[in-house]
């Protein structure tokens, strides 16, 4: 075996500590864009008090509790005949005066005083608020079944977005990548033209059309647009079209394959990858969509997530736990489908555009 040369050992040496450097700047990256989760889901663990606390509190505690002649009461510290002691809080007054119950030590152990709150000082543990959660969901309407109903529309809507846009979408991508027909590259770039125009420029003529439809108040526009394709996901499927070898198409067609048979049973399982990422993009996009129910929907019972979510906030945002709460469960759904797929996210949009 070749022995290493000193240069050799330095290049090595230096190469590791790019490597190094550059794992170090992701991970610290990564951490920075962590944060706002990491105190989303922190917050919704947290007691009211915790909240407003500074310097932030990170770690979810709640306040010690013991048993004081068969009642539970809280363990605190305060100050009495000069010594600090660790004493059960048996009452709280509306002035701020709280009464205490001395534990340690022993030599003062059950005597009773009273020191105003700034004075106490609660003695807290770990112990995350998990009521948060079902106290969210007790504040819904009753009538949504805990939120099951928001729930309910988010995932029909999030089902026939994805059925609409793949099917549409990878149609239309097919059409223009492997069939020749009349004005096609023209046509194309006048689909990508499109992506320049502002949602705001045709959002008022889209609801015009809905409302002249009768689909106001209905799930429908919400859903129905998908099934018409976009120009982003037509321009995504298309790059994707052409990295297929042409010998497959022309070995389909020698089979008799129809250009639709060569659409769904050739060219369709090429592209998974991107159908994959296509469809998490898809489905975080139904997920979120709050402008489309904001604009079409007013009933309540018609309502997807996010904006029951708004509205969430409209009535509790005085109570950042109960809301990080609500945004934590929103947003789970999210995540745990985004690192389930990610591999194929990630693989779908790397290989578009490569053409070979």
């Amino acid at each position: 075996m070749r022995p290493l040369t000193a240069q050799m050992r330095r290049r090595a040496v230096r190469e590791f500590r790019r490597k190094a450097i550059l794992h170090l700047l992701l991970v610290a990256g990564s951490l920075v864009f962590l944060v706002p989760f990491a105190w989303l889901v922190v917050t919704s663990l947290k007691e009211d008090e915790d909240m407003s606390q500074f310097p932030p509190v990170w770690v979810p505690r709640q306040q010690v509790k013991v048993l004081i002649d068969g009642k539970e009461a809280g363990l605190a510290e305060a100050t009495y005949a000069g010594k600090r002691v660790k004493a059960a809080v048996i009452q709280e007054r509306d002035t701020g005066e709280r009464s205490l119950k001395v534990l340690e030590p022993s030599e003062l152990k059950g005597k009773v005083f009273e020191a105003p709150r700034s004075a106490v000082t609660k003695i807290k543990q770990f112990a995350p608020v998990w009521r948060n959660y079902p106290d969210a969901l007790a504040f819904l309407p009753p009538e949504t079944n805990n939120g099951l109903v928001y729930v309910m529309n988010t995932l029909v809507l999030c089902a026939l977005t994805i059925v609409g846009t793949l099917l549409s979408s990878s149609l239309v991508a097919f059409s223009f990548a492997r069939l020749k027909w009349p004005g096609r590259d023209p046509l194309f770039m006048v689909l990508l033209a499109t992506m320049m125009l502002p949602g705001a420029v045709t959002m008022m003529p889209v609801f015009l059309i809905f409302r002249a439809l009768g689909w106001i108040d209905t799930l429908k526009p919400l859903w129905a647009p998908a099934f018409l394709g976009s120009a982003f996901n037509v321009f995504l499927l298309r790059q994707f079209f052409l990295t297929i070898p042409n010998d497959l198409e022309d070995a389909a067609k020698i089979d008799g394959c129809s250009y639709f048979g060569i659409y769904w049973r050739i060219m369709l399982p090429l592209i998974k990858p991107a159908m994959a990422a296509l469809t998490i993009m898809t489905f975080m996009g139904s997920w979120n969509n709050f402008m489309g129910p904001l604009i079409y929907i007013s009933s309540p019972l018609k309502m997807p997530l996010a904006y029951a979510l708004q509205l969430f906030q409209t009535a509790h945002g005085g109570e950042p736990g109960l809301l990080m709460a609500a945004s934590t469960m929103m947003m789970l759904p999210v995540l745990l489908l985004f690192f389930m797929t990610q591999r194929y996210f990630i693989q779908g949009v790397t290989l578009t555009g490569i053409k070979g």
